[in-house]
C-alpha cells in the first residue's frame, strides 16, 4: 500500500511538473522571460519612484505612505537644488512640494494629491520648477502596483496546480490508511 501511495506521488509530481514550469527561454504572452526568477522579498514590496529628466534637471521621487518625497538636482553636475519651488500636477490636482533643506528633497503632503498617487497604475506627472531666473517643466511616469490583495490573488492564482495536487495526495494518504486500518480490523474494505 506505501509503495502504491508513493507511486501515485511520484506520478502526479512527475506529470504536473513540466506543466507548472517553463523551460528555459520561454517567453510569456509580452515577451518576458518565464524562466527569470519572480520579484519576491522586498523588491515586490517597493514604493513606487519615478525618475524624470531635461536638459537642465532630473528628479527622482518615492511615494511613501505619508508623503511623496521628491529629489531635483542639475543634471550636468548632481547638485541638488535647494533653492527653487516645486509644483506639482496630477488629474486637475495642482500641489507645491515643501523643501526639506537638510533632507534635500521636496515633500508633497497634500492629502487629495495623495490619495489620487496611491491608485494602482500608471500615474503621468508634470512638474514645475523655478529656481533663480531659470525655470522647467519636468514630465514622467509614476507606476504603482496593484494593492496587497491582488498582490495576495495572484500568488494563488500561481500556486493553485500545487496545491490542488497536494490535497489530492494528502487525501489518497488518508484513504489508504482508512483502508488498511480497515483490514486490520477484520474489515472487507
Amino acid at each position: 500500500m506505501i509503495r502504491q501511495l508513493f507511486l501515485t506521488l511520484f506520478l502526479s509530481l512527475a506529470l504536473a511538473g513540466p506543466a507548472a514550469h517553463a523551460g528555459p527561454g520561454a517567453h510569456g504572452p509580452n515577451g518576458e522571460h518565464l524562466d527569470a526568477p519572480s520579484a519576491s522579498g522586498a523588491a515586490a514590496h517597493a514604493q513606487p519612484t519615478i525618475e524624470a529628466q531635461t536638459e537642465a534637471f532630473e528628479l527622482v521621487g518615492t511615494l511613501a505612505t505619508d508623503e511623496f518625497s521628491v529629489m531635483v538636482d542639475r543634471y550636468v553636475t548632481n547638485e541638488p537644488v535647494l533653492d527653487g519651488t516645486l509644483e506639482l500636477e496630477f488629474n486637475g490636482i495642482k500641489a507645491r512640494g515643501k523643501l526639506h533643506a537638510d533632507a534635500g528633497d521636496y515633500a508633497f503632503t497634500d492629502d487629495k494629491l495623495l490619495q489620487a498617487l496611491r491608485r494602482p497604475g500608471q500615474h503621468a506627472l508634470v512638474f514645475t520648477l523655478v529656481t533663480g531666473n531659470e525655470s522647467d517643466l519636468i514630465e514622467g511616469t509614476l507606476n504603482v502596483a496593484a494593492d496587497e490583495h491582488d498582490r495576495g490573488l495572484a500568488w494563488w492564482q500561481a500556486r493553485w496546480p500545487w496545491l490542488v495536487l497536494l490535497a489530492a495526495v494528502v487525501a489518497a494518504a488518508v484513504w489508504g490508511v482508512k483502508r488498511r486500518v480497515g483490514k486490520s480490523n477484520g474489515g472487507t474494505a
